[in-house]
This record gives C-alpha cells, structure tokens and sequence, in this order.
C-alpha cells in the first residue's frame, strides 16, 4: 500500500500541552510518510477497505506479567489480510504510555481495569499494516491526560490517521489519489460524544465537502455476550448512556459518511446497509491480550474485507472469521464463527435488509 498523507487533524504535544486545528481552520500538516507495500494497478476503480474492531495488545499496568512475550507478534497471523488493502482500520482500545499517567480511579476495583500498552505496540500496529485508528473509547481515558497527550503524540510521530476525541476531532488522509475522511465517536469523557448528533452531522457534512471517502467509528452499545443483538433503541450499561448505535449510523449517513464502523460491545453484531453505504454495528474482539473475556463469542471476530467505488458506495464484501484462544490474538477461525454469526444475526435482526451471503465469507446487499 503506498500511502500518501495530508491530515487535517494534528496532536502534538509542545511543552505538556496540546493543540489542534479546528475543522474550518484550513490548516492541513503532514504526517511522515507510510512504508510503500502495494501500487496500485492501472485502471483499478475499487477500493479494498480492511475493518477490525478492538485491538489492545498487551498492558504493563497493574504488571508487566499482562505483557506478551517480546518474542511475540500478535499481529502477524493476520497480516496477509491486514496488508492486503488501499486502507486499513481499527480500534485502539486503550491508551499508549510507557509510564507514568493518572490512572483512573473505580468504586469496584474488580470491575475496573485501565490498560497503558507500551509504545512499541504502534510500531506492530504499523507493521501490520494499519492507516487509520480510533481513539474515541472508554479505555483511552484510563491514565488521564497524560495518557491521551501521549498517544495522539506517538500516532502523530508514526503517521497514523486518527481521531474521535475532543482534542482531536477528525483527520483526513490521501491514498494513491483518493482522499479520505475519519472521524470517531463514544459517550465517553473527552471524546466526541455519540449521542451528540448535531455535532456528528456537522463534522461528517463538512469531511464529505472535503473528502471523497468519509468513514465514521463509533465506540457504542452495550458490552458482553448476551448484547449481540441490536434493539434499535438507546441501550444503558452499568448506568451509562451507551447511545442508539442503529439511529446514530443513519443520522451520520444522512450527512454524508459512506462506512460506519461500530465497536464497543465486545462482540460480533450484525451488519447493515442504509443507503448503499455499509454498516457494522459490533467488529467484536479483535486482539486483545491478557485481560479480556475471550471465552465463547467473546473470542471471535470479523475482519471485513469491503469493496467501495470511489465515491464510498458499497459494491461487495467478505468476513474473514478471526478467533482468540489462551491469552489472546488473532489466527483464522476454521469453523467460521463470525461469519455464521454474522449471517443468523442479519436475520433476526434486522429482517428487512436484502443481504446474500454467499461462499467463503463473501456478501452483498440487494
């Protein structure tokens, strides 16, 4: 993939502080260039987009014991896939900070784990091949600011595209020629908020002025394997307003975006298409070492493998089932589990959506 950069959303952090240039600012910074690792071919009119969901690849806090060995590639059993793209996409789910930090304070400490993943971990994550991350998520906020100052810095410094907090509400990124908009949402504490529809609309109407592609994330839903179903309706966890994840993705179409991306649930949940755009409500577990419930559907996941015109319109796609075991990262699922998941949860679901699933994984809408 060769990547070509102009963002539109920069964090740097200048003497403990931390900067960005608002939307209608104008101003456009460069991040470093991305490694070349594919060429597009002449006439080549689709673009390959890889989605994942959440990635957290190991935590040094409360220990280093919940560390992988150094040894050890989490990512590499997927980097066929994730390297086979024009753009690639996940989750970042937790803060990168090798030390130090605020770190969140629970009332249920059996309940409460924050994950401080050290900074090599972007330099796996870059490894393997991803371009766009989102940072709008509980766990982001787990060692305070000095936690997310340090993440936006050390994605900055690796010329990741990223966004979804306050400080850093969107980003735009240009592939061989097509220009890309992100933006990412949670209903969590410094991130753009998720039930605040009229600012996602304003952000995602004013990416699609500039972009030819807009992608939107969101962090949102109910967590835990009896929450794979979607209710259509606002959904409350632990007391918290976890947002109306099938409303929220047609309002952001409404304005312009063509990929809706949804994590949080921990999960896999259906897919959707509203429009000629595509949805994922849940991407579900992606690579999560060492402390996430990986037992059952807690440890299986899709990579989507999404074929879009150039103006975002969803022409086809695949699900590569992807499974967890032990302590955690991905290899392929031989039994397919997100994939059937996926097919009997489209049914029930959401009934009226005219999907065909087909061999190996592969889809498309009617």
């Amino acid at each position: 993939m060769k990547k070509i950069i102009l963002t539109a959303c920069i964090a740097l952090a200048i003497s403990g502080f931390l900067f960005f240039f608002p939307l209608d600012s104008g101003a456009k910074t460069t991040h470093a260039p991305k490694e070349e690792v594919k060429v597009a071919e002449p006439g080549d009119s689709l673009i390959t987009l890889v989605a994942v969901g959440d990635m957290m690849l190991g935590t040094n806090y409360p220990s280093p014991q919940y560390l992988p060995p150094a040894e050890r590639l989490l990512l590499e059993p997927m980097f066929a896939y994730l390297r086979d793209a024009d753009v690639t996409f996940g989750n970042l789910e937790g803060t990168v900070l090798n030390a130090g930090g605020n770190v969140k304070q629970c009332g249920d400490p059996s309940k409460c784990y924050a994950f401080r993943q050290p900074e090599y971990v972007v330099d796996q994550l870059k490894d393997a091949g991803f371009d766009i991350l989102s940072i709008a998520n509980n766990h982001m906020g787990d060692f305070g600011d000095p936690g997310r100052t340090n993440t936006q810095r050390i994605l900055a410094e690796k010329g990741f595209t990223y966004a979804g907090l306050d400080s850093c509400p969107w980003d735009t990124v240009t592939i061989e020629g097509v220009k890309y908009g992100f933006t990412a949402f949670a209903p969590n504490t410094a991130c753009l908020q998720i039930n605040d529809y009229a600012r996602a609309q304003s952000i995602v109407q004013q990416l699609d002025a500039l972009c030819d592609i807009v992608i939107v994330s969101f962090h949102g839903g109910a967590e835990g394997s009896s929450r794979t179903h979607i209710t259509r309706q606002t959904e409350i966890f632990y007391g918290e307003d976890r947002g109306n994840v099938y409303q929220f993705a047609r309002k952001v179409i409404d304005a312009g975006a063509d990929v809706v991306l949804g994590h949080g649930p921990h999960v896999t949940r259906s897919i959707d298409c509203y429009k000629g755009r595509f949805i994922t409500y849940s991407m579900g577990n992606f690579c999560t070492y060492g402390r996430f419930n990986l037992k059952g559907i807690s440890g299986t996941a899709p990579l989507f493998q999404l074929k879009l015109n150039k103006d975002g319109s969803f022409v086809s796609g695949t699900i590569v089932s992807t499974k967890q075991g032990g302590e955690g990262g991905p290899l392929l699922d031989p039994l397919n589990g997100a994939f059937e998941q996926i097919k009997a949860l489209a049914a029930q679901d959401i009934p009226e959506l005219k999907v065909v699933f087909g061999e190996a994984g592969s889809f498309h809408f009617q």
